[in-house]
């Protein structure tokens, strides 16, 4: 099961061939204080994992989170045009860090294994036109960072420094399916019966 109603997860998720389920985990998402980013994003990704997990103990969930970090300042969905400007403004010409936060775990807390990702995505300087075009056509409302590396936000970047690409949208993928390898459920096995049916 996928701890999460993003679409974007939920798009990258399929990408492994396994049949899931997308259920909303329900927790608060809050910042504590004096919390780092990448404590905070293990932490919530733990929490969505753990709520779903307890309401379905026989099932393998997935809970992501992400944390942007923008020299010290986190970011989080900007929801509307004015945010994503602000936002795409602080980034301009700044190395800023994404830390997405994975965990994969049955209802026993031992079963967990936990990772967090950690991608870097260099801005080249940014004009206010440029920034004010962009959100216009791409509308990233609902994206922590005020952009889809997916879609024109690609255009913002002078580079990135990662080990695995989809972490930058939502969910390590690769780290997902080496977890999903050692929970004994192999997307390259073609199996799409019950134990498949377990994620």
């Amino acid at each position: 099961m996928l701890a999460s109603t993003s679409p974007y997860r939920r798009s990258l998720l399929e990408r492994l061939g396994l049949p899931f389920t997308a259920v909303a985990p329900e927790v608060d998402e809050r910042i504590m204080s004096g919390e780092e980013p990448p404590a905070r994003a293990l932490r919530l990704a733990r929490a969505k994992a753990e709520a779903v997990a307890a309401r379905h103990p026989p099932c393998w969930v997935l809970g992501s989170d992400q944390v942007v970090d923008c020299d010290g300042t986190v970011l989080d969905k900007p929801g509307d045009a004015a945010r994503c400007r602000l936002q795409l403004g602080a980034e301009s010409g700044r190395a800023v860090r994404f830390h997405t936060g994975v965990v994969l775990m049955r209802a026993d807390p031992s079963s967990a294994r936990a990772h967090v990702d950690l991608t870097t995505v260099h801005f080249r300087r940014l004009s206010a036109a440029e920034i004010a075009r962009y959100v216009e056509r791409d509308l990233p409302f609902d994206c922590a960072g005020a952009f889809r590396s997916e879609g024109l936000g690609i255009t913002l970047f002078e580079s990135v420094d990662t080990r695995d690409p989809s972490a930058l949208i939502g969910l390590p993928l690769i780290w997902v399916a080496a977890a999903l390898r050692a929970a004994g459920l192999d997307p390259l096995s073609g199996d799409s019966g019950p134990s498949a049916r377990a994620v």
